[in-house]
């Protein structure tokens, strides 16, 4: 498969996930920490105080992605690291991410750069987090904060990574930090989070930033009967798990039908105030797709009844399970849907360009005399690839592709029991074993390459653990 000329391709990782050294050089508590250390609330009651130890074997691991021949790594920042408590600069968390970047250009690796992957310092969570507007004040503080530090090295910046997730499933449903089940305030958080966005987006250009993105994940709606009744219950679930973010950043505005689908709740309206869509609506160039399944819906017959689906205020449909082949955590595997997304966004974003920001599956690795035979994954990754290609093909504007993982780490809720990496981690030795599907994902990116980097990097040895102390330094 060729790609056009000047295709991204890369990896991408978030700081709760793979940093750990929760509590080294002055970083603050995290909303994951709290949360975290509730029992219960992961499976197997893991914390993100290890993860993949990235804080410290940062040097190996970029050297992984340097063998790889990956172009390009989307990293997140941690609030929390650079601003213990949301407001006051700590330089040693600074400099941290500075050394990062640092070693990425060394080993010839653009840095794409996420500024809030779902880890809000719990001083603000204290406040009220995501229910209280000044937050999403306090943040365009920390994105310019972050810009002035790392800005002259750094020219692509996300804002906000996937905020249905950190909305929804934070203040909704309880699945996620902070863990409140309230579904008023889920919609009110949803809000502040894309006011967030708007305020993020205004500093870094202030600030000089080069490009400026949000990252939204989407979920194709499938219906088995092609009838009004299913349509609607296909599109309240469409407009509140897709079009309730997208739409304002488009300069849209929420979709009237949204508005009256959330009427019952009463909070969604009242939280909207003077000029906040104008301040959503931000220019962007590019936006990044994160995909992952579709969801098959299906109506109620009374369509005032409560959703099965734990989204605030869905009411009227319920969402039907999976089918054919599924990941091990039970998303379904269906790469047609991936391209119909791509092909559905060029068109409704009117030309704005995408770049897939997150792509990938969870399977249950085993090692093997040392090795990772995931093929299960590689061929994931063939189709899924191979539908980005379709949709390029048919006129979709995508701009790049990124693999979700680089590394398995901790995968929120679920612990460290769901594994997406392209490196196997043990998180008893913190050993790296390049997967068979690392190797299949370097060949592609290795084909579509610029001549002197193509077959550059062909084999990549496997990279075993190091001493903490040893990867303190730049």
């Amino acid at each position: 498969m060729t790609f056009p000329h000047g295709f991204i391709w890369g990896t991408a990782t978030a700081s709760y996930q793979i940093e750990g050294a929760t509590t080294a050089d002055g970083r603050g508590p995290s909303i994951w920490d709290t949360f975290a250390a509730q029992p219960g609330k992961i499976l197997g009651d893991a914390t993100g105080e290890r993860a993949c130890e990235h804080f410290h074997r940062y040097r190996d691991d970029i050297e992984l992605l340097h063998e790889l021949g990956m172009p390009y790594y989307r990293f997140s920042t941690a609030w929390s690291r650079i601003m213990p408590d949301g407001r006051t600069i700590e330089p040693r968390g600074i400099a941290f991410y500075d050394r990062l970047i640092d070693r990425l250009l060394e080993r010839d690796i653009t840095p794409m750069l996420t500024l809030y992957h779902w880890d809000l310092p719990q001083a603000l969570e204290d406040e009220g987090g995501w229910r209280n507007r000044d937050v999403a004040a306090y943040f365009a503080d920390y994105a310019q904060t972050v810009h002035k530090a790392l800005g002259d090295r750094v020219r692509q910046w996300t804002t906000i990574n996937e905020p249905f997730c950190a909305a929804f499933l934070g203040y909704g449903n309880g699945q996620h930090a902070p863990g409140l089940k309230d579904e008023g305030a889920a919609l009110v958080a949803a809000h502040h989070l894309l006011l967030a966005h708007g305020h993020g987006a205004q500093a870094l250009r202030a600030s000089g930033a080069d490009e400026v993105s949000i990252v939204l994940n989407f979920s194709p709606v499938l219906t088995e009967v092609d009838d009004e009744v299913h349509r609607e219950a296909a599109r309240k679930f469409d407009f509140l798990h897709n079009r309730f973010f997208l739409d304002p950043v488009l300069g849209r505005g929420y979709p009237p039908e949204l508005l009256e689908d959330l009427a019952h709740v009463g909070t969604l309206e009242p939280a909207i105030e003077d000029g906040d869509l104008e301040i959503i609506a931000q220019p962007l160039d590019w936006l990044g797709v994160n995909y992952y399944a579709p969801t098959r819906s299906t109506p109620l017959a009374d369509p005032a009844a409560d959703s099965n689906c734990p989204l605030p205020g869905l009411r009227g449909m319920d969402v039907m399970p999976p089918q054919g082949e599924l990941t091990s955590f039970g998303w379904e595997q269906r790469p047609e849907s991936f391209t119909d997304l791509l092909l559905w966004l060029t068109e409704h974003c009117d030309g704005l360009p995408l770049i897939v920001a997150e792509n990938g599956a969870a399977f249950a690795d085993v090692v093997e005399d040392g090795r990772v035979h995931d093929a299960e994954r590689v061929r994931y990754f063939a189709k899924h690839i191979g539908a980005v290609h379709n949709a390029v093909a048919r006129g979709a504007d995508v701009r790049g592709y990124l693999a979700w993982s680089l590394l398995d780490n901790f995968e929120w809720a679920m612990g460290y029991t769901q594994r997406f990496g392209l490196v196997h981690v043990d998180f008893e030795t913190q050993q790296r074993i390049v997967k068979d599907s690392a190797r299949f994902f370097a060949a592609v990116v290795a084909g579509n390459s610029a001549p002197e980097r193509a077959g550059a990097h062909d084999a990549v040895d496997d990279v075993p653990g190091q001493q903490d102390e040893q990867r303190d330094d730049r």
